[in-house]
């Protein structure tokens, strides 16, 4: 089997941060390979990134079984998916004036750094159907979560007379056709998850009938105790902030809240991060600071890359998809 990737980085990836890449790269692959599973969690904006042409592979080989990730990550996949062509690129984003910016919002263009998401041709097509399927399971009495509704809508099939990109280039398509396991924390802080809200101000909808994070918390505890067993569950965090925090607090939620003392702590841990360690903060905090939370074992493997996930994180699965 060719491996370009793997050749490339094991020659000239060799100190600092690029070496780091590797090792992690390395112990990712014999969790893997010793029977163990993967969650990978997504903050910042790695769906407009698209990360998802290389993250839909992963979640076909089977190289990621749970994904936590923000409501912004959820959606803005199927963003893309369905008005790609609409996107703007602004590659000199750092030298915009104010007017600059807002005569972007008055075209209708949301900038994520330097790539501009279409209001009409992405939010607006999403909220199309996926009002119409949040409504239906109302009128059934029926409650599901923020992911279960978008895999709904994505196996209806009533976004396909939209798609602008390669089936195969989504990770929620993907994750959708193996109903791979999502937690969504603080769904409602994305486009959405205000969508939703507003239809409950207006009386349309009612909030319960989309499940809570609390519900979230509780079904993601579920599936560590069935699922911890042997090798344990390695985490692989791309960031910080709440999709990381949230999922990884189940291990000393089950052992301090729930005094479950055969609960395994995370049995590897890898995060790419471009935040400086700092005070106080989780996205700048060193592994080892996750012992004493209880997240983490003395003897876990602890990695950390600091620098730009959206360079690094698609030579780390590049690396994991040729080595295992």
């Amino acid at each position: 089997m060719s491996k370009p990737i793997s050749e490339f980085i094991e020659k000239y990836y060799l100190h600092f941060n690029a070496a780091a890449l590797v090792d992690a790269s390395k112990g990712y692959v014999a969790h893997l390979k010793d029977g163990g599973k993967m969650m990978i969690t997504l903050a910042g904006a790695m769906s407009t990134a698209e990360l998802g042409k290389i993250l839909a592979e992963m979640i076909r080989q089977g190289k990621v079984d749970f994904i936590s990730c923000t409501g912004a990550n959820l959606e803005e996949d199927l963003m893309n998916l369905v008005a790609h062509s609409h996107y703007e690129r602004v590659p000199h984003y750092r030298d915009l004036t104010a007017q600059d910016e807002w005569d972007l919002l008055e075209r209708g263009l949301n900038r994520v750094t330097d790539t501009c998401i279409p209001e009409e041709e992405a939010f607006r097509r999403l909220q199309k159907h996926i009002v119409d399927i949040w409504k239906d399971a109302e009128a059934k009495g029926e409650r599901y979560f923020p992911h279960e509704f978008m895999y709904k809508m994505i196996l209806s099939g009533v976004l396909e007379q939209y798609y602008e990109i390669p089936r195969e280039n989504s990770w929620m398509i993907a994750a959708a056709e193996k109903n791979l396991p999502i937690v969504v924390p603080g769904w409602e802080d994305s486009t959405m998850g205000n969508i939703f809200a507003s239809y409950c101000i207006k009386g349309e909808l009612t909030a319960t009938t989309m499940k809570s994070g609390i519900e979230y918390m509780m079904y993601l505890a579920d599936w560590y105790t069935k699922n911890s067993a042997g090798k344990g569950v390695g985490f692989f965090q791309i960031g910080g902030g709440i999709a990381g925090d949230f999922p990884i607090c189940v291990v000393p939620m089950l052992y301090q809240d729930m005094e479950m003392h055969d609960v395994p702590f995370w049995s590897y841990f890898c995060q790419i991060s471009d935040s400086t360690t700092s005070y106080g903060s989780y996205s700048g905090a060193v592994p080892n600071e996750k012992i004493t939370w209880g997240k983490l074992d003395i003897t876990t493997p602890k990695f950390i890359v600091e620098s730009d996930a959206t360079i690094c994180a698609p030579l780390m699965f590049s690396y994991i998809l040729e080595n295992s």
